[in-house]
């Protein structure tokens, strides 16, 4: 039928049929088609131990590889819900077991999770937390709240402490002066800035003669992918000063940074080639500079810690050749090479 009084209805009207009893005895859920029903998983949010499992290795692995990107993706996995505000709350007491240029690593870490991870106020909650705890903490305010480089929160407790911090940040170059607080670490630090550390600290050295003190300066650096600097300076240096002295101190130098595996070998391999590449400059301001590099290249190798294929790239010299030694340098105007 059609559908009239007393018929089954049209065929097929029941699957479409709007209002279904589901108190009815006859009613069978199985029997409906839940194609069109999407189920969603829910996942419980995680709580603060399972937080901070989750985040510790994250930023521990940040410190190593400093790919905020990369730190944000697998932050952003976790699924924190409402307590996304532990993430910077653990980042920062993370930081503050660490070096200096892990703090700053993390300023930059919580900068870039800004408005894709966690919100201002995820960043304000966390403060607020972490100035609470201070006493267990024993964490430094000024510093903590430098990580950020913010001045806006007010904490009765913590009112001095954000006042000098609020007047750091303000005055003129003021983010610059951070780097007095506590250090703008590693690579993170202009490459100028790393050369002129690195020439102070070999005119240091040539003065006081000091290894240890040299090689604390280096380590406090922080940048092993930069040590092969220190070498095309030391050398450069070496030439520049026309000196057995200075060869002597500079060979000592590069030995024993060799040897404690501060300077591994590639970088030691690099910073020499620097130097054989820029000697056609370097001549022009040092005429003997060929002369010295050879003779400083052989006491290192004698040192032991140069290998040979450094030793066969030394360039030839491309100009007069001059005497030995012995004679004050002076140039033999009628032989050439």
């Amino acid at each position: 039928g059609a559908g009239g009084k007393g018929v089954w209805g049209k065929l097929g009207s029941e699957l479409v049929e709007e209002d279904v009893d589901m108190n009815d005895p006859n009613y069978d859920s199985d029997s409906l088609d839940n194609g069109d029903i999407e189920l969603k998983t829910i996942i419980p949010e995680m709580t603060d131990e399972e937080i901070q499992k989750g985040t510790e290795p994250i930023i521990l692995e940040y410190f190593e590889h400093g790919d905020t990107a990369e730190a944000a993706l697998a932050l952003d996995e976790l699924n924190c819900g409402t307590k996304r505000y532990r993430i910077v709350v653990l980042a920062i007491e993370i930081a503050m077991e660490h070096k200096p240029s892990h703090r700053e690593m993390t300023s930059v870490l919580i900068s870039d999770l800004y408005g894709r991870v966690i919100s201002q106020r995820d960043i304000g909650k966390a403060f607020e937390v972490l100035l609470k705890n201070l006493p267990d903490l024993v964490l430094d305010t000024q510093m903590l709240i430098l990580c950020l480089g913010i001045s806006w929160l007010e904490l009765e407790h913590a009112r001095q402490a954000l006042g000098r911090a609020d007047t750091l940040l303000s005055m003129k170059h003021g983010l610059v002066r951070l780097d007095n607080v506590w250090g703008v670490g590693g690579g993170l630090r202009p490459v100028k800035y790393l050369t002129r550390q690195m020439n102070l600290l070999l005119q240091e050295y040539l003065s006081s003669g000091d290894l240890q003190e040299a090689t604390r300066c280096l380590m406090d650096l922080e940048v092993p992918h930069f040590h092969h600097e220190l070498v095309y300076e030391s050398v450069v240096m070496t030439i520049e000063a026309i000196n057995g002295h200075t060869e002597e101190m500079m060979c000592k130098l590069l030995k024993s940074l060799y040897a404690a595996i501060i300077i591994t070998p590639d970088m030691m391999e690099r910073g020499f080639l620097r130097v054989y590449e820029d000697m056609p400059d370097i001549c022009l301001d040092v005429p003997l500079a060929y002369s010295v590099l050879e003779r400083f290249v052989e006491r290192c190798q004698k040192a032991g810690f140069l290998t040979d294929e450094v030793i066969k790239k030394m360039p030839s010299r491309g100009r007069k050749r001059f005497v030995s030694e012995g004679d004050g340098g002076r140039v033999k105007s009628h032989e050439f090479v």
